[in-house]
Parts: structure tokens; C-alpha cells; sequence
């Protein structure tokens, strides 16, 4: 494939251009995927605008949101099969980076509400109004802006993950240590957002929304928008993923995940290709919490405990390790399954996630996407010889 886009001589724009095609094209599982994505986002909002309420096929506002998470979340778990299917590293602290995304989108709704507030501080939010702040913190300066709020979306989580990748990384922290590192980081950074002084709104977080780029958020337009940019960037986060596993640098990372002693011996920078995938899932995670946010309309502390860390690998497990398309199928299946069991039976459902895991390691070890590719190699096996003992028969 390589050697085909480098002899093919054209532009480099082309060359990248039929260099994401080649990626793709060997991927059905993730075409499919992606034509279900953008199918129900051009559905869905038909079937909510142009359909009247009593139509078998509306779709509720409420729903659309609900949807618009359940997309987010299936970001969050893209990012995490990165990492964990394609370079071995487990990591348990996902939800950082994710919760981080979204308190940077969240700070920026927060100053949109100038005076609308309960407390009508045109500068201030409420809680620093409540604790007695004099002045805004020099950490929220900025994010009356929504391109600021945007750059710092991909700069915290990404900073914060190479910090943490440099470091261990080069110290060779590796295996069930390195997961334990990723979720104390998790949960020391929830310890300190629970904090009133860190300025981040303490036990409750932030809330009370009102718009984004000037719209409504309680409008059906601007939710049913939200609802799309989401489905936009889970597609084009799913096929930023694949290009990056279809390149040289793809097969090198799953070469690490395989034999890591062996990559380094042949000279590889085994330490700089693990950094560089690292933080691309870390921005993956807080793009998706950035947009997870104003769909919610809340983000505190508690998206930093590490119990939603190893539910994110739960929905990579279930759905199919290394597999991109798995991990979306996952998330969206379990947290459906989520919305359900809470609204039917609230408490069984921490027993069922557990059963689901349980279920997944012992007879889908290979996730739901595994099983079935193993269920159609197997009848295409079986086929095959029928078909040539017809053919000898024939001759």
C-alpha cells in the first residue's frame, strides 16, 4: 500500500487523500459503522422536525440528547481502543482526560451566563459569587471566548497526558502498573476538583447552562445540532484512528503491543511512538467531553471517578478490543442497556454491567464484533470445502 501512494506520483494532498481510502477500504466493519452514524444523523432529525408527535417514527427531543451522549461516549471509547487494542496500554484513567474536555467547554458555558445568574454577576458565576470570590481566577480568563474554550478542550487533556506519558514512558512503567498510575492520576485529579478553592465549583461542578455561540441550549434547534457535530466528529475521530492504525506508524504500535523488547532492539522509538498515540486518544477523549457537556448540561467532579474509567474499558471489552468499530458498538449497546436497567430496574444494574463483563470474558473473549467474525469465517470454512468436492465431482 505504501510503496503503491508513493510511486503513484500525485500531490501530496492526493497521496493523503488515497492514503485514508486505502486505510478504509479494507474496513468494512468501520464503513458500515460509519454509514450507520450518518444515516442516524440525517434520520433522526428529520424524524424529529418533519414527523408530528403522534407519528410512530417521531423522535423526541429528550431522546436526541440522550443519543448525543450515548455518540460521546462512544468517542470516549474510540479513544480508549486506541491505546489499549492497538499499543497494550490498558489505561484506567480515560475518564480524566474526558472530564477535563469537558469542564474546559463547561468553563466557557459558565461565562456565557453573565448576569442571567442567580446572583447577577456579569463576571463572576455563581458559586464564586456564593463562596464570597472578589475576582475571577486567572485560569478562567479567556473563556468568554469560544475558540479559547476549543484550544484549551485539546491542550489540557493533551498536555496533561504527555506530562504523564514522558514520564512514564521513559521510566518503562508498563503493564498493571501503568493502569494503576493512570487511575490514581483519576482519582487524585477528583479529589482536587471536589475542592471549593480549586475554583471549579466544588461538589456541584458547573450547570445552569443557558446558550452556546449565542443559541439556546433549551431550544430543539440547537439540540438537534449538537446532536449532529457529535456524529461528525465520532466519524471523523473513527477514520482520523484508522488511518493512523492503516499507517507505518499503526503497524509499529501494534509491533509494541506484540513484542516491545524486540521493536526496541530494532531501533525503533518505542517510547516516542507510545507518547504520540497517548495523547492523540487523551484529545480524542476531551474533544468527546466537550461535547458530551452542553448536551448534559453539567459537568462535577464525579466523570473523574475512577469507576467510569473501567466502565469505558468494559464497553471496549464487550464490543471488541482492536477493533475501532467494536468500541463504538460497545459503548452504544451498554449504555442503552444502562438507560434501560435504570429506568426498569435501578438496582440491578451494577450487577448486570458486572454479569456483562463476566459474560464477555468467558464466552466473547474476542468481543461481540470477534464472535461474529468468527461465527462468518467458520461457515465460510465450512463452505468451502463443499464447493470444491462439487467441483472434482463435476470434472
Amino acid at each position: 500500500m505504501q510503496s503503491t501512494i508513493q510511486s503513484s506520483g500525485q500531490p501530496t494532498g492526493s497521496a493523503s487523500k488515497s492514503f485514508v481510502l486505502a486505510a478504509m477500504r479494507g474496513d468494512k466493519g468501520g464503513q458500515l459503522t460509519i454509514l450507520a452514524i450518518l444515516a442516524t444523523v440525517i434520520f433522526i432529525p428529520l424524524a424529529n422536525t418533519l414527523l408530528p408527535s403522534g407519528h410512530p417514527l417521531h423522535v423526541e427531543t429528550f431522546t436526541i440528547s440522550l443519543m448525543g451522549k450515548y455518540l460521546s461516549y462512544a468517542m470516549l471509547a474510540l479513544a480508549v481502543d486506541l491505546v489499549w487494542g492497538y499499543l497494550g496500554i490498558l489505561s484506567l484513567g480515560h475518564g480524566a482526560f474526558f472530564a477535563l474536555g469537558g469542564y474546559a467547554m463547561g468553563m466557557y458555558l459558565m461565562r456565557q451566563i453573565g448576569d442571567r445568574g442567580v446572583y447577577g454577576n456579569p463576571i463572576l458565576p455563581d458559586f464564586m459569587v456564593f463562596l464570597n470570590w472578589q475576582e475571577l481566577p486567572w485560569f478562567w480568563h479567556g473563556f468568554d471566548q469560544f475558540w479559547f474554550a476549543c484550544l484549551m478542550v485539546v491542550l489540557v487533556p493533551g498536555a496533561l497526558a504527555y506530562v504523564f506519558g514522558y514520564l512514564a514512558f521513559r521510566s518503562r512503567v508498563s503493564g498493571v502498573y501503568l493502569s494503576i498510575m493512570t487511575q490514581a492520576l483519576t482519582y487524585a485529579l477528583m479529589l482536587a476538583f471536589f475542592r471549593n478553592e480549586m475554583g471549579f465549583g466544588g461538589n456541584n461542578g458547573l450547570t445552569d447552562f443557558k446558550d452556546i455561540l449565542g443559541f439556546s441550549l433549551q431550544q430543539d434547534s440547537t439540540k438537534i445540532a449538537l446532536f449532529v457535530v457529535t456524529g461528525i466528529a465520532l466519524v471523523v475521530s473513527y477514520i482520523v484512528c484508522r488511518t493512523v492504525i492503516g499507517s507505518r506508524l499503526g503497524r509499529v504500535s501494534m509491533a509494541i503491543r506484540d513484542t516491545e523488547s524486540r521493536t526496541r532492539f530494532m531501533g525503533y522509538d518505542v517510547d516516542g511512538i507510545k507518547l504520540w498515540i497517548f495523547v492523540l486518544s487523551a484529545v480524542i477523549a476531551g474533544i468527546a467531553g466537550a461535547l458530551y457537556v452542553p448536551q448534559v448540561g453539567i459537568i462535577n467532579p464525579g466523570e473523574f471517578a475512577p469507576l467510569n474509567s473501567i466502565e469505558i474499558v468494559v464497553w471496549v471489552a464487550l464490543g471488541g478490543r482492536a477493533t475501532l468499530f467494536g468500541a463504538i458498538v460497545g459503548a452504544l449497546v451498554i449504555n442503552y442497556a444502562k438507560s434501560w436497567f435504570t429506568v426498569e430496574f435501578p438496582e440491578v444494574w451494577l450487577f448486570a454491567l458486572g454479569g456483562l463483563f463476566v459474560l464477555s470474558t468467558m464466552y466473547f473473549p474476542k468481543g461481540l464484533i470477534g464472535f461474529i467474525s468468527d461465527k462468518i469465517a467458520l461457515m465460510k470454512k465450512r463452505s468451502t470445502p463443499a464447493q470444491e468436492s462439487d467441483k472434482e465431482v463435476t470434472v
